[in-house]
């Protein structure tokens, strides 16, 4: 049995004073620490403890009670044979909780004497640049502010600091893996591990360790938009140590979130997911603000729940706005404004033998507006399972029915360019699922359009491109900018339509019941705005079409 010291039994008193609501993990840390202290001959040096804690006084904060029941368990608390009882943490924290401060103190530390061990050297990884620099830069910073100071025991460049009076060394790296063999680091740093989609620069980057005495490692991280990978093992692997289900083996996993997603509502569960949020007033002001936007649209601002609150989206799909907002498209199209002005189109198509939907989007003033039509094989096998008003739909001019086998890939190329025309309007660009264009290729050639180099004026369109203008679309409902005119076909579809998130972590659309539900005008429409950024210099002004052009480009 070892007594555990004030600075890690001082945290443990906060979390279960209920002063602030902590997750179920935290408590369940605090319930591992005491047991593994009762059950084991530990050695903790305080005075070492005290030492590290005095360098504070160099850096523009002070470490919270977190950090330091963190930092206590992890750098001071050995085991009867010298070796660090937790060389292991595990930091999974809200954004804005201190991360990069944390590590910078850290790593400042174990350059020093106090840590008592010559040549230390520190890695700290990232998958940018910038985010490896992060904490380098706060200590290179520490260095700098206090120049005449540690210049007696520190040499800096912006790429290596040295302590002098250790040989250690500091750097950043970043995710070029296959120069990081042959390294003898003491300590390497994984910062913002969700980015990671593999092991590759994990597994060489900690096949340095053991080298040098007591090798360590600090992951800190929120969640991310990453699913399946080092992460998602890393925080299994954490539940299962903190459940009791399997042994530590010296990690020490500091997990924080929400218990379930309904508690974001609760402004003081927030607290769960951030530690540090009870002492940073500005912090809290700023996710009041970001959880007004994630309430107005949720799958617009997920970043919120993804990294402030730890809990990312678990269910893989969702409506693609709200009904309100989909309905908010039923506004006047006003004709007017689109003579004479430039446009892009979008086609898509499951069969040929379906539905085939195709359209024009113009933007005027910021807002997009999408003429649009359909076109529906009388022939499809899943028509009689189609439970909408189609004849309807054909009597407004919506669609048209089509009695032979399949739809001509004439008939939509023919209608963009009439369309085209009948607004002296120029089609600067196509956009079309790149695994349907072969059908449409010679329709589209009739009317001047072609994805081959020579004119390349249509864009083949992959998962890629819409992943990027899901946010755009979303962001077009919620400001009520899409302006598709009274047509329930349109919002058939686009409730018809759903969100989901793919293998990576992104979002894009899919079906919610592909033989009765169709999605082909709705996707038409964004396959349009996926090409829509052409648009943008005629609308700022920047770009102007010459007064003669009219209907489509004509080489």
């Amino acid at each position: 049995m070892t007594t555990i010291c004030k600075e890690i039994a001082d945290y443990i008193t906060l979390v279960r004073s209920g002063d602030y609501p902590a997750c179920r993990q935290q408590f369940q840390l605090c319930e591992l620490v005491e047991r593994i202290f009762d059950d084991e001959d530990l050695i903790v040096k305080e005075e070492q403890l005290a030492d590290y804690l005095r360098y504070q006084k160099y850096f523009p904060f002070d470490l919270f009670p977190w950090e330091i029941f963190c930092f206590a368990l992890h750098n001071c608390v050995y085991r009867k044979d010298g070796s660090l009882r937790f060389p292991i943490l595990v930091i999974y924290v809200g954004r804005g909780a201190g991360k990069n401060g944390y590590l910078a103190f850290e790593d400042f530390c174990l350059l020093t004497k106090t840590n008592g061990v010559p040549q230390y050297h520190i890695d700290i990884f990232a998958m940018s640049e910038d985010q490896a620099k992060q904490s380098f830069t706060d200590v290179w910073n520490i260095l700098d502010d206090n120049e005449a100071k540690m210049k007696r025991h520190f040499h800096w460049t912006k790429e290596l600091i040295t302590c002098t009076d250790t040989g250690s060394e500091f750097q950043f790296r970043t995710s070029n893996h296959k120069t990081k063999d042959g390294g003898r680091p003491g300590k390497v740093d994984f910062d913002e591990y969700h980015a990671y989609e593999n092991y590759k620069l994990i597994t060489v980057a900690t096949t340095g360790l053991g080298k040098k005495r007591h090798p360590r490692q600090t992951i800190t991280t929120t969640d991310g938009d990453v699913r399946g990978g080092p992460l998602d093992d890393l925080l299994d692997s954490c539940e299962a140590i903190l459940s009791g289900e399997t042994p530590d083996n010296g990690y020490l996993p500091f997990i924080c979130r929400l218990d379930e997603d309904e508690e974001v509502d609760e402004e003081c569960m927030w607290h769960k997911a951030n530690p540090s949020l009870r002492y940073l007033p500005d912090l809290m002001q700023q996710l009041r603000l970001e959880y007004a936007q994630y309430k107005l649209n949720p799958f617009a601002n997920t970043a919120f729940m993804t990294k402030r609150m730890n809990r990312p989206p678990k269910q893989p799909e969702g409506a693609i706005a709200p009904t309100d907002q989909i309905k908010a498209t039923n506004q006047p199209i006003r004709e007017e404004l689109l003579i004479g002005k430039p446009c892009v189109a979008g086609v898509d198509y499951m069969l040929t033998t379906d539905f085939l939907g195709a359209g024009l989007l113009y933007r005027v003033a910021g807002r997009d507006y999408w003429i649009t039509h359909t076109w529906v094989c009388r022939e499809s096998p899943d028509l009689k399972r189609v439970k909408a008003p189609l004849d309807l739909w054909e009597e407004r001019g919506l669609l048209t029915f089509v009695d032979t086998p399949q739809i001509s890939p004439a008939l939509p190329a023919v209608w963009l360019a009439a369309e085209a025309a009948k607004r002296k309007s120029t089609i600067l660009r196509i956009g079309i699922d790149s695994f349907r264009y072969d059908l449409l290729k010679n329709a589209l050639l009739e009317i001047n359009f072609s994805a081959d180099k020579e004119y390349g004026n249509v864009s083949l369109l992959r998962g890629s491109d819409e992943m990027r203008h899901v946010p755009l679309i979303t962001a077009g409902f919620t400001d009520q900018t899409l302006i598709w005119g009274d047509n329930p076909l349109m919002r058939w579809a686009a409730n018809n339509s759903k969100l989901i998130v793919n293998k990576q972590g992104n979002y894009i659309y899919g079906k919610i019941e592909p033989k009765s539900r169709k999605t082909d005008p709705f996707k038409a429409f964004v396959m349009a705005e996926c090409v829509s950024d052409i648009l943008d210099p005629y609308d700022n002004g920047t770009a102007s079409l010459p007064d003669d052009v009219g209907g489509v480009f004509t080489y």
